[in-house]
C-alpha cells in the first residue's frame, strides 16, 4: 500500500456495515449516551469519507477509522448531556450498582483513567487486537499491554474488596 493511496467509499461502506454495532458500543461507552454514540459513529464515518484520501495505508483501514471514532466520542463526552442516558436503568440496588451490575463494575470501569478505560472498551467491547488498539489510541503495542494490565489490576483489586 503506497502513500496517498486513500480509502474508497466502498471500503468504508463495507467496514461500516460489518462493524457498525462494535463502533456504536465503544462510542456509547466513551461518551455515555446511546443516542450520542450513534451520532458519533455517523459523524466519524462522514469524516472518514471526507478525508479518505488521507488514509496512507500504513495500518489497517479499520484502525484508522477507530481512531476517528474514539476522537469523536471523546469530544462528545465533553459536551453536556440534557438527560440521563436512555439505556441506563433508573433503579439502583443496595450495592452501589444497578440490578444488572450488582458489584458496581460499571462504576469501577468509569473511574479508570481515560486511556485504560478506552483500551478496555476497544479490547472487550469491540474485540480488537493489541495492534489495532494501539493504532486507534495513537500508542505503542507494548503500551496497550501495560495499559490493559494496569486496568485489570485495578478492577481485580476492586472485586477482591467486595468478595467475602
Amino acid at each position: 500500500m503506497g502513500a496517498n493511496r486513500g480509502a474508497t467509499p466502498a471500503q468504508l461502506e463495507a467496514l461500516y456495515r460489518a462493524r457498525f454495532a462494535y463502533f456504536v458500543r465503544v462510542a456509547v461507552a466513551i461518551c455515555g449516551d446511546s443516542d450520542r454514540g450513534r451520532d458519533v459513529v455517523q459523524n466519524a464515518f462522514i469524516a472518514a469519507i471526507r478525508h479518505r484520501r488521507s488514509f496512507r495505508g500504513d495500518a489497517p483501514l479499520e484502525a484508522w477509522v477507530w481512531r476517528i471514532v474514539v476522537n469523536e466520542a471523546r469530544r462528545a463526552a465533553l459536551e453536556p448531556v440534557a438527560a440521563p442516558p436512555s439505556d441506563e436503568p433508573e433503579s439502583m440496588n443496595g450495592h452501589g450498582g444497578d440490578d444488572r451490575d450488582p458489584h458496581g463494575i460499571r462504576r469501577w470501569v468509569a473511574a479508570l483513567p481515560d486511556r485504560q478505560r478506552e483500551a478496555i472498551f476497544l479490547r472487550y467491547f469491540a474485540d480488537l487486537d493489541y495492534g489495532t488498539i494501539a493504532e486507534a489510541l495513537g500508542i505503542e503495542v507494548g503500551t496497550v499491554s501495560a495499559t490493559l494490565g494496569a486496568a485489570h489490576r485495578s478492577l481485580r483489586k476492586n472485586l477482591q474488596e467486595v468478595r467475602p
